[in-house]
C-alpha cells in the first residue's frame, strides 16, 4: 500500500484514482484488447463490432492509449505487448481475475450505505447463485495470486507427518497441489460449493493432479468434512464468516483431524486495535460492503476459536510474502 497521506495533492490523487480504475475495468468488460490480438481496427470499426457509439468508443480507445494500453498509427488501435500479453483472453497470462474486479467496482460503490448501516446493502446474491462466468473469474483471481502463495506458506508449515490434507474453501485447489507435491503419497481433499466444485475439477485436470487430489461439494457450515486428516487448511474463509460461524468451522475442522494434526488459518490477522495491517483494515470494509456478517480479525480472537475446539500448541507464522498463519494441533 501507498502509506499514510500527507499532502493535499496526494489526498486529491487517491480521490480521483477511481477514474484510471474505472477505465481499465470498462476496457476489460467490453473485451478491447481481444478484439484487438489479431489486428488492429479504427474506432469506428470496434464500435460497430461491440455494439456501441462511435463517438464514445473513438474517446475511450484515445484515454486507452494515453494510459499506455493500447497503439494509435494513423487512426488505427493497436495492442501493446503489456495488453498481448495480460489482456487477451488466449493469452497464457491472462489476467482473468478482472471479473471479480468488476463486481468489487459494484459493491464498494456502497460503502456510505454500508457504513450507515452496518452491513452490506449491494443485495448480492450468494456465492452459490451469483452464475458461472462471476464464479469462473472469482476463482481466477484467486488462482493467479495463490501460486506463489502457496510455495511461501509450504515452506513454513510443518508437512513432515502430513498424508491427507483437507483444503476448506479451496477454490483452484493451488495450495493442495503445492503441498501434495513436496509429500510423497499424499492425498488431498478441496471442499468448496456445489457450483464451484466442477471449476476445481477444471484445475486439477489442468495441473496433472487427478490422482491425488479430489474435490468435496457442500457448505463448510453445513455438511460433513469426513475425517482422518493431518492438515485442514482454511484460507481466506474467516473474513467471510461472523466470529460465531467462524468458531463452528474450527470445530468442524478440529473434528476432522487425526490426533496430532493441525488446522491453519491463513488469512489477515489483525493487531488488537485493528489498524494494521494495512490492507486487514482496508479487507473489513471489503467484507462490510460484500457480506452479511464478514470482518477481519485479531490473533487473539483466532487463538480462542482455536483454543474452544480443544486445539492446542497455537502459534502465529508468517510467510515470506508476508501472509500470516495461525496453527493448532489437536491433542
Amino acid at each position: 500500500m501507498a502509506g499514510k497521506i500527507t499532502s493535499a495533492g496526494e489526498f486529491m490523487e487517491k480521490v480521483n484514482a477511481f477514474r484510471i480504475s474505472r477505465i481499465l475495468l470498462t476496457a476489460h468488460e467490453l473485451r478491447i484488447a481481444t478484439l484487438l490480438a489479431v489486428k488492429g481496427r479504427t474506432s469506428s470499426e470496434l464500435a460497430k463490432e461491440i455494439q456501441a457509439d462511435p463517438r464514445a468508443t473513438d474517446r475511450f480507445l484515445n484515454a486507452l492509449v494515453a494510459l499506455g494500453l493500447l497503439d494509435k498509427k494513423g487512426g488505427v488501435f493497436f495492442n501493446t505487448p503489456f495488453s498481448s500479453k495480460f489482456l487477451v483472453e488466449s493469452s497464457p497470462a491472462y489476467l482473468g481475475g478482472l471479473t471479480h474486479a468488476v463486481g468489487l467496482w459494484r459493491t464498494w460503490n456502497t460503502l456510505t450505505e454500508a457504513v450507515l448501516t452496518g452491513t452490506t446493502v449491494a443485495n448480492q446474491p450468494s456465492i452459490g447463485d451469483r452464475g458461472d462466468s462471476w464464479l469462473e473469474g472469482f476463482i481466477a483471481a484467486m488462482h493467479a495470486r495463490a501460486g506463489q502463495e502457496a510455495i511461501e506458506v509450504a515452506d513454513v508449515l510443518d508437512l513432515k507427518k502430513v498424508k491427507k490434507i483437507l483444503d476448506v474453501g479451496g477454490g483452484s485447489g493451488a495450495f493442495c497441489f503445492e503441498f501434495v507435491r513436496r509429500i510423497q503419497g499424499a492425498t488431498a481433499v478441496v471442499f468448496d460449493l456445489p457450483g464451484v466444485v466442477p471449476i476445481t475439477q477444471g484445475y486439477i485436470e489442468r495441473a496433472g493432479m487427478t490422482s491425488s487430489v479430489t474435490t468435496l461439494a457442500g457448505d463448510y457450515l453445513v455438511n460433513d468434512f469426513g475425517h482422518g486428516y493431518d492438515l485442514v487448511f482454511i484460507s481466506a474463509v474467516v473474513h467471510i464468516n461472523s466470529p460465531g460461524e467462524n468458531l463452528r468451522l474450527i470445530r468442524k475442522a478440529a473434528e476432522a483431524l487425526n490426533p496430532g494434526g493441525q488446522v491453519v488459518i491463513r488469512d489477515h490477522v489483525m493487531s488488537e486495535d485493528r489498524t494494521q495491517p494495512e490492507t486487514g483494515a482496508i479487507f473489513a470494509l471489503n467484507m462490510l460492503v460484500g457480506t452479511l456478517h464478514g470482518d477481519t480479525y485479531t490473533e487473539n480472537e483466532m487463538r480462542e476459536w482455536m483454543e474452544q475446539s480443544g486445539l492446542t500448541k497455537i502459534l502465529r507464522k508468517e510467510t515470506a510474502g508476508g501472509a500470516s498463519l495461525m496453527i493448532g494441533r489437536k491433542k
